[in-house]
């Protein structure tokens, strides 16, 4: 079945939400300096296109997502299959996880800041906290939900602990740690923004927030939608990926 038809049924709401923005901005003769319609958003996004601003801003704050994604990710992964595959090591480690990860990644700017001052560094260092848990958590139970037998036949098999976990363990989890990683990457690309909002000179959010500052509500919206835009492409094609290596 064609996605086409899905997409475009999807479509419908946000459309319509944005028609009937520009209509009462236009009923209403809108001029404010803390709203702008629809059209006049599209307008300003057009411009910050054609200048690259937008662009410039759009690479800076997917690189700093992707670079906390695979850092934080890939710590996350490890950790979780070594907690997953060792009871011992999960019940040592239990206080330890239960007491960072409730932790606001957020709440970490102040001591990233401290550490690596404004820029690249500063934000895939709290990009990465915030990637690392649903990372560890969910591949920690990915990893110690496998099916026992799949470990008796690694025995059988006298498979070292290393040829285990990369021809029985990982490929028996992979689903799930996929799963995982989708969610991280949302959660990546919400704390990078959230922290050029905040902090952080450079990237989108901080885009956003000139644009509120300069009063040019148009540009805002214009940033804000385009911030949607990234999120559901970037989700569409993990769950498309998904589909296509799992044949679900």
């Amino acid at each position: 079945m064609s996605r086409a038809p899905a997409i475009l049924r999807g479509l419908a709401f946000p459309v319509g939400v944005l028609v009937l923005c520009q209509l009462a901005a236009m009923l209403s003769h809108l001029q404010s300096d803390t709203l702008a319609a629809p059209s006049a958003a599209l307008v300003a996004g057009a411009q910050a296109f054609a200048d690259g601003s937008i662009l410039l801003a759009t690479v800076q704050t997917l690189g700093n997502a992707f670079g906390g994604l695979a850092l934080g990710g890939g710590i996350g992964l490890i950790a979780g299959i070594l907690l997953g595959s060792s009871t011992t090591a999960d019940r040592l480690m239990e206080f330890s996880v239960e007491a960072l990860r409730p932790i606001p990644s957020v709440a970490l700017i102040p001591v990233a800041m401290l550490i690596f001052g404004f820029g690249f560094r500063m934000e895939i260092a709290i990009v990465s906290f915030a990637a690392f848990w649903p990372v560890l958590i969910l591949s920690r139970n990915a990893v110690a939900g496998v099916d026992v037998a799949l470990f008796d036949v690694a025995r059988v098999l006298r498979l070292t602990p290393l040829a285990r976990t990369v021809k029985i363990v990982l490929p028996a989890a992979l689903p799930r740690i996929f799963v995982a990683f989708r969610l991280a990457a949302g959660i990546a690309l919400t704390v990078a923004v959230t922290v050029e909002v905040s902090t952080n000179p450079l990237g989108l959010g901080y885009g956003m927030m000139l644009a509120e500052q300069s009063l040019h509500p148009e540009l805002m919206l214009a940033y804000l939608l385009w911030i949607g835009i990234i999120g559901w492409g970037f989700n569409f094609a993990i769950i498309n990926a998904q589909r296509r290596l799992f044949r679900t």
